[in-house]
């Protein structure tokens, strides 16, 4: 994928160049703080934007309520990533963030500060020195203290938070993988990519164990826009959220049953968010983003209520 080029604007220019921008803008990737009142989105032009759910949701919202709050600006002297930001999530204290071939960390502390810098950058042991795939999804394990990566080379790539190392690699996936999502109660992980399939891993095993392929569903079939699977989130024990080229979150049982369609904002949907922080409550909502400049909020399942926008 092509990469932003940061451009020198005169300054009374300003105000158009940042409408192109948003015109032309991809959010890949979004992360809700570990407060809950936060949202961190990032986007193909190496920007993280934190907006503020809680004022978003209040009665008394505005429409400057749904700017974001801070914007690491490619125009500054410093940026977020040298390319897109495709992956972010968040530990009790950390956001990490990933673009092309390596993760970063960022203290949420200091985000609402400008000129943040990273603490650490951390890159998987790649086939050779001379490949930099794209990482295109981030899962954290709390209960191992890991954090799993999986993009461009088709793997998914366990790392230790503790140590800093790497431990494990899954493999299956034929093609690309752009999203990763936890079943809570069960050490399962979901991954998605651009072989059309949702693939079920058991980190005890460290093996796949379903397939749901779900292009070969006549409801979900895009045979013009191919098969890929862009993000995915679940919910409790028996549901999976899915969206990728269309306006639809799609919900789905784990049996592989399409329950619902939910439509959005944006014409292409490359990351779901699902809020559950418990210091929040008040922000428990779904967010998605994609192939334009607004992060959708739905408070309910079924529901789309407004958008946030950079």
């Amino acid at each position: 994928m092509e990469r932003a080029v940061p451009l020198a604007v005169p300054l009374g220019q300003t105000e158009v160049f940042q409408a192109l921008q948003r015109l032309h803008m991809t959010i890949f990737s979004q992360s809700v703080s570990p407060c809950g009142k936060f949202l961190a989105a990032g986007n193909n032009y190496g920007q993280i934007a934190i907006f503020s759910l809680s004022s978003a949701l209040s009665s008394e919202a505005k429409e400057e309520s749904k700017k974001p709050v801070v914007t690491f600006q490619v125009l500054h002297f410093s940026l977020a990533h040298d390319g897109p930001v495709y992956s972010m999530v968040s530990t009790d204290r950390h956001l990490l963030s990933a673009g092309d071939g390596e993760v970063k960390a960022w203290l949420w502390a200091e985000m609402l500060k400008k000129g943040c810098k990273e603490l650490w950058r951390r890159q998987p042991p790649y086939r050779t020195s001379l490949e930099v795939p794209e990482i295109n999804a981030l899962l954290l394990v709390p209960k191992e203290n890991s954090l799993i990566l999986a993009g461009g080379d088709c793997q998914l790539h366990t790392m230790d938070l503790e140590t800093g190392t790497f431990t494990r690699v899954l493999r299956g996936h034929t093609d690309y993988i752009h999203c990763l999502a936890l079943r809570e109660r069960s050490p399962e992980v979901l991954s998605g990519g651009e072989d059309g399939a949702v693939r079920l891993w058991d980190l005890r095993t460290a093996k796949e164990v379903q397939t749901i392929e779900v292009y070969k569903h006549e409801e979900c079939s895009r045979p013009h826009n191919g098969r890929w699977i862009g993000c995915l989130a679940t919910d409790s024990d028996w549901m999976i959220l899915s969206a990728g080229q269309g306006r639809c979150v799609n919900q789905w049982q784990l049996s592989g049953e399409l329950k619902a369609q939910v439509p959005g904002s944006s014409p292409g949907l490359l990351s779901l968010s699902l809020n559950q922080q418990p210091a929040a409550p008040e922000c428990k909502v779904l967010t998605a983003a994609g192939n334009s400049c607004r992060v959708d909020v739905f408070t309910n399942l079924g529901y789309r209520a407004f958008s946030l926008s950079f």
